[in-house]
């Protein structure tokens, strides 16, 4: 992304309080906004595609305003035997979905897209995160669930809590990205736009 002046501003780009709080790990100043897009799956739509495209809506949701922001918006999708999995909102869709993937493997695809929307200026990347589920019985999976509550997230689980105890193993370029936000992806693509990321 180039451009011959720093950006005013950051915007993270997104509803989810994991995000924030993941971006706000590289210490720079930011606002955060809702990009009250609509997230439901297109028909045909692949978990690759619809992370893609998810989160360049959500960075190109927020407009330029009078100043020349720079906007972050990141999308995170979960499939496993070609079924998307959404965030379960009840304990009944998360215990279904926990015991759906139990033993299996769930791809995640978490998108981030930079937008400048001053200069009309997108760089977009992806990251795809591995999870080998282990096998889990129905109170395994239940105890799991009342301790984590993780109704608001793909996949059922919270890998940065006790979700990590569901899996056998992960394969990933960056860890962050299954949290929901790929740290290293984000921080070259702020270095190229002209920030100091330590």
């Amino acid at each position: 992304m180039t451009q011959n002046t720093m950006p005013s501003r950051l915007v993270l780009a997104s509803s989810s309080p994991y995000r924030q709080k993941l971006f706000s790990r590289l210490n720079l100043t930011f606002d955060w906004v809702d990009p009250g897009i609509n997230e439901s799956t297109l028909p045909g739509e692949s978990a690759l595609g619809l992370s893609q495209r998810l989160g360049r809506q959500k960075a190109q949701a927020v407009t330029a305003e009078g100043d020349d922001p720079l906007v972050i918006g990141s999308d995170q999708v979960a499939a496993c035997d070609n079924r998307l999995l959404g965030k379960p909102g009840s304990t009944a869709a998360a215990r279904e979905q926990l015991a759906f993937c139990a033993g299996k493997q769930v791809v995640f695809f978490t998108s981030i897209a930079v937008w400048r929307p001053a200069q009309q200026l997108l760089r977009e990347e992806m990251e795809s995160v591995e999870v080998s589920m282990r096998p889990l019985t129905r109170r395994e999976i239940d105890d799991y669930i009342a301790a984590d509550t993780p109704l608001d997230c793909a996949g059922s689980f919270k890998v940065e809590s006790l979700g990590i105890t569901l899996f056998r193993s992960i394969t990933t370029r960056d860890p962050t990205a299954l949290e929901g936000l790929p740290l290293i992806a984000l921080s070259a693509m702020l270095r190229e736009a002209g920030y100091r990321v330590p």
